[in-house]
């Protein structure tokens, strides 16, 4: 073919290029993904015909394409495996048409397999908006035989030969998104997850970089899976030189057998590229997460203050004590007062009550609701804590339903936290659930919801079969009827803290709970692991108390208020055991959140590192920052090394301003710093990218917060 609109699909958005080469007979191949190219960079010969075949190699060149299968001279990882009864191992597709669902922007690609008796189905969008690639499959099974399948890629992904490193996010409980880098070599590297939700230790995502690439400029990648259970995803070498990127479902063996007619949909993958480096791709999922998200009244409204009573009281739940710390709450400027664990029938402990929820009477004889009454009363929004996909084995529902529990026949139930995990893909449990939450919802002025998920699933079995991904999918279903009934309630995302935060989960949620950890200082690093895929405003960020209690560490008020604002702000403490000096702070920074939280949550976000254990982060556009300046260790310098800001416009002049909680707060050691407290100092934008902004002498653990705006900004 010589007519290039036959010969490619290029699809396009403002920074972005995917080119696929169409054949008819054959899968399409994968040219490139990458930076924009010109509508007329496309070459005229095919990817074969600049190919030479090599020596001890098929004579029919097999290179990586949409859908790489194996058994037929593909070598590397298969976007499928599957078989009937040991036959129809081996695939190919061999027919193929391409179906634009949106000129330039979105393409579905339909191929058969008529020996295998296979459909596959493509959808990859590029949205001009977000310059990310959104990519689902679905298998159906045309044959008559079961089609067992133990694997199906969502994506899969070229990597050009730049592509240098992986940065991948690992944990645990109380310590998420610990970044991880790795070389990418002439292997596979590979990250599984089989915990049966997102999990703290293997975040289905990644960002592969150049050599040269930094967090402001080279070329990255970065790609997630839409998807809270089983995942997995590979980089693999090819032997041109390029990398193949899959990512998919992890399935457990048997969970997936497709009868005549039935299909296999995958999640979706969102993936991004960008020449400004990690800052860049962040920037493209932000936009594609922002995208995504449903609001109750179609957008979002500023984000909350929020006060959660679990670290302030955990079970010792009183009326009266809860009445005082609504008031205190109050009083500081909270606008949400959320209930947690412990409210429910026999919850006096975690060792009990899960599965049983209505309200214990014998700790609210008269009910939630006049709790629920005075919060309003106060002028805030009354939260709940539930956790509809658990069972504790000592309850009402267990005595009367242990069938209801994931289970395998013959093997032991295991417990974690002292709780099984309910069978929602069962119809009459998440009948249950939803009669018994939405009596609540019915019955007070619920507002918010947090949902947590307290376990990893073990014996995941239902009705003799694996249960993974239909427990998922049940779960999404259960949160998506809550949302279509009651669409004025908001929904946090918990599971253990991190344990649940993925693009999927945040179709039906409004935000997540990043970790139980609440030290300020393990929260910069989680947080900074959070931004690079999710945008700040569905970022759970409370304050905590001193010493914190996941780590026994004491920071003052001021820094762990300063790592909380960016995110979604809010305080997990007992406000009553505050002095008045501690009181007042507090207020201070509830008072600066209020009137930045429309700039922090609506613009773009850069993480940076500046030198001398300084880290940096700056919220807004180019020409209006709120830039913020964590020393987490002492100074090893005499004086601190200048902060280069690379994103500000080197053509305007900017006002560089001091944001301060209180009048006291970092006390100046030269002119220039008086400055910034007092009238604010210009200075080039220029002079900000490469020389940099001056900064004070200051102890560890202390945050600076620079407000920094063209002065056409002012004018």
């Amino acid at each position: 073919m010589t007519d290039k609109t036959r010969q490619y699909a290029h699809l396009k958005s403002r920074h972005c290029s995917a080119v696929l080469e169409l054949s008819d007979h054959e899968a399409p191949l994968w040219r490139y993904w990458g930076p924009r190219l010109p509508d007329g960079a496309l070459p005229d010969f095919s990817l074969r015909d600049a190919r030479a075949t090599p020596t001890f190699s098929l004579e029919e060149d097999v290179p990586l394409s949409l859908f790489p299968t194996f058994g037929v001279g593909w070598f590397g990882s298969s976007a499928l495996l599957a078989h009937r009864e040991g036959q129809d191992f081996a695939q190919a597709m061999t027919g193929c048409e391409i179906i634009w669902l949106k000129q330039d922007h979105a393409l579905r690609v339909r191929m058969t397999d008529p020996v295998a008796s296979l459909v596959v189905e493509i959808d990859l969008g590029l949205a001009p908006e977000t310059d990310v690639l959104t990519v689902s499959t679905k298998l159906t099974n045309m044959g008559s035989g079961v089609l067992d399948v133990q694997w199906l890629a969502a994506a899969v992904l070229p990597l050009p030969t730049q592509a240098k490193t992986v940065r991948s996010y690992t944990g645990r409980h109380n310590s998420e998104f610990v970044m991880q880098e790795t070389a990418l070599t002439r292997g596979i590297w590979r990250r599984e997850n089989r915990r049966g939700l997102t999990s703290h230790d293997a975040f289905p995502g990644a960002v592969t970089s150049a050599s040269a690439a930094d967090a402001h400029s080279g070329l990255s990648y970065g790609a997630q899976l839409a998807w809270s259970g089983n995942h997995a995803q590979l980089i693999e070498w090819l032997e041109d030189g390029r990398y193949q990127w899959q990512l998919g479902e992890w399935l457990a063996p048997g969970e997936v057998r497709l009868g005549l007619g039935e299909s296999l949909q995958t999640p979706e993958v969102l993936a991004t590229c960008s020449l400004a480096g990690r800052n860049g791709v962040a920037a493209g999922f932000h936009k594609a997460i922002r995208s995504r998200l449903t609001w109750p009244d179609a957008e979002m409204s500023p984000r909350l203050v929020g006060i959660n009573t679990w670290e302030g009281v955990y079970f010792d739940l009183k009326p009266s004590t809860l009445f005082e710390m609504a008031a205190a709450a109050a009083e500081a400027g909270i606008e949400r007062f959320v209930l947690d664990d412990g409210w429910f029938q026999g919850r006096r402990s975690d060792r009990a009550g899960l599965g049983d929820w209505w309200t214990d009477l014998s700790v609210f004889p008269e009910g939630l609701g006049p709790l629920a009454k005075y919060v309003n009363d106060l002028g805030m929004d009354f939260g709940l804590w539930v956790e509809p996909e658990m069972i504790n084995p000592d309850s009402e529902l267990f005595r009367a339903h242990p069938e209801w529990a994931l289970q395998i026949a013959d093997r032991p139930l295991l417990t974690a936290r002292n709780q099984l995990v309910l069978d929602l893909t069962r119809p009459e449990v998440s009948a249950y659930l939803l009669d018994k939450i939405g009596s609540l919802l019915d019955d007070l002025p619920i507002a918010y919801l947090k949902w947590d998920h307290n376990r990893d699933l073990t014996t995941a079995g239902s009705l003799g079969r694996p249960a993974y991904r239909r427990q998922t999918q049940a779960a999404y279903a259960l949160m998506d009827e809550i949302r279509q009934r009651w669409p004025k309630v908001e929904i946090e995302a918990c599971a253990g803290g991190g344990g649940r935060i993925d693009a999927g989960v945040l179709q039906r949620t409004h935000r997540v709970w990043t970790s139980d950890c609440i030290d300020a200082i393990s929260r910069v690093a989680i947080q900074r692991g959070f931004l690079q895929f999710f945008p700040p405003e569905v970022m759970g960020a409370h304050v905590g108390a001193s010493p914190a209690h996941s780590t026994g560490r004491s920071q003052s008020m001021d820094f762990r208020a300063a790592v909380a604002m960016p995110g979604h702000f809010g305080v997990e403490l007992d406000l009553r055991q505050l002095n008045l000096a501690e009181s007042e702070t507090l207020k201070g920074w509830i008072n600066l959140y209020k009137a930045h939280r429309d700039q922090l949550h609506h613009g773009q976000v850069w993480l940076g590192e500046g030198d001398d254990s300084v880290l940096w982060q700056a919220h807004g556009q180019a020409d209006d920052l709120l830039i913020f300046v964590y020393r987490l260790g002492p100074m090893t310098q005499k004086w601190p090394s200048n902060l280069i800001l690379p994103m500000v416009d080197e053509d305007k002049v900017y006002r560089v301003e001091e944001v301060r909680a209180r009048p006291s707060l970092h006390a100046a050691a030269a002119p220039v710093f008086d400055d910034y407290r007092s009238k604010g100092v210009d200075l080039h934008g220029a002079w900000l990218a490469q020389q940099g902004l001056p900064l004070p002498p200051r102890q560890a653990e202390t945050c600076l917060i620079y407000w920094v705006r063209t002065l056409d900004q002012l004018s």
